[in-house]
């Protein structure tokens, strides 16, 4: 990308763990920036982070930070994107959000690029990355959908705690450490923060990850249920999620049941799998080769195995799907956006 014009770069959360995955892989990719701004809250305004071979301090976002941006990458939270992407939009930049902010507003479109990169092009201002959990499965779902249509997704996910930010991870492994040595424990961290009743995430599986809402399922759940819908532009999919905290540190893994609308063969869906942008098969049980989260994590695919078709139902697949959260679930879906912005601004 050293031929492109050169772009003044925001990155708004960079201090936060996405926020450094995505000025990493702007640094990596030698995306054409000419300027980058490296903002956050009051708190951690005055960090220095380095870039290339310099350093930067980073500074409080406001709404004045975004004048001369061209392109800014939102990872602060949805309160942060609600108030300032405007802002932002506003003083003439594309906005890349990483939060759920915008990722339901009809005018907004919600990008994976290996799955409906030609939205990008309708944005008024905004691109909305998904949910990371959503990423991967449709990642995996879209040859599938393309070649035989899909009527039915049914999934339950297996999220790490780095989803919920560097506290929860220190939770985790102190709460291990604990328990080890024979002590108690008091949660104080998951599953959500805000609410009163907290629980072990260390050696346990917590089956709610955000707020329940009146129907039973949580924030996380309904996103991935609309997030799909909205991605593949097929409301009538009947998809329904169940998703779960275990004590891993990084990558989220995901059983899926998909029933498709067409008869398929067992090698096509293989090849369609293995073939497709961004995806990577591993799908050997004889030799135990299927994906794991310790081999994802630092990773930019997503990995698909277990593959096979259901025993109730000839027309469906059962798969498993992993990736690491931060990478392929955040930031570098976030950067693959930028990337294409960059090269059809050139």
């Amino acid at each position: 990308m050293s031929n492109q014009k050169l772009f003044n770069v925001a990155v708004v959360g960079a201090t936060g763990a996405v926020g450094e995955q995505i000025i990493r892989l702007l640094d990596e990719r030698n995306f054409p920036i000419d300027q980058l701004k490296l903002l956050s809250s009051e708190r951690s305004a005055g960090t220095a982070i380095r870039f290339k071979d310099r350093e930067i301090t980073v500074e409080a976002a406001k709404p004045e930070s975004f004048e001369g941006v061209e392109i800014a990458l939102f990872s602060a939270g949805g309160d942060v994107s609600r108030v300032l992407v405007p802002e932002a939009v506003k003083r003439g930049a594309v906005c890349i959000d990483n939060t759920s902010a915008f990722r339901m507003d009809p005018e907004t479109p919600l990008v994976v690029p290996e799955v409906n990169i030609d939205k990008i092009n309708e944005h008024k201002g905004v691109i909305a990355n998904p949910n990371c959990s959503t990423i991967q499965m449709v990642a995996a779902l879209k040859p599938l959908y393309d070649r035989y249509g899909i009527s039915r997704v049914i999934v339950s996910t297996y999220q790490a705690v780095s989803g919920a930010g560097a506290r929860a991870i220190d939770e985790m492994l102190r709460q291990s450490r604990e328990i080890l040595a024979g002590n108690d424990v008091e949660p104080q961290i998951l599953p959500v923060s805000s609410l009163p009743v907290k629980h072990q995430i260390a050696f346990n599986a917590i089956p709610q990850i955000d707020k329940f809402v009146d129907n039973g399922f949580t924030y996380e759940e309904m996103k991935m249920i609309n997030e799909t819908k909205k991605i593949l532009g097929d409301e009538s999919l009947e998809v329904t999620a169940t998703c779960v905290r275990i004590p891993v540190v990084y990558g989220h893994s995901e059983s899926v049941y998909v029933e498709l609308k067409s008869d398929f063969e067992m090698e096509e869906v293989r090849k369609l799998i293995a073939d497709a942008p961004g995806i990577v098969l591993q799908d050997d049980p004889s030799g135990q080769e299927y994906p794991m989260a310790t081999n994802a994590a630092g990773k930019l695919d997503t990995y698909v195995g277990r593959l096979r078709r259901d025993l109730s139902n000839p027309r469906a697949l059962n798969m498993w799907i992993v990736s690491d959260n931060l990478l392929k679930g955040a930031a570098w879906n976030a950067v693959q956006i930028a990337e294409y912005i960059a090269i059809e601004t050139d």
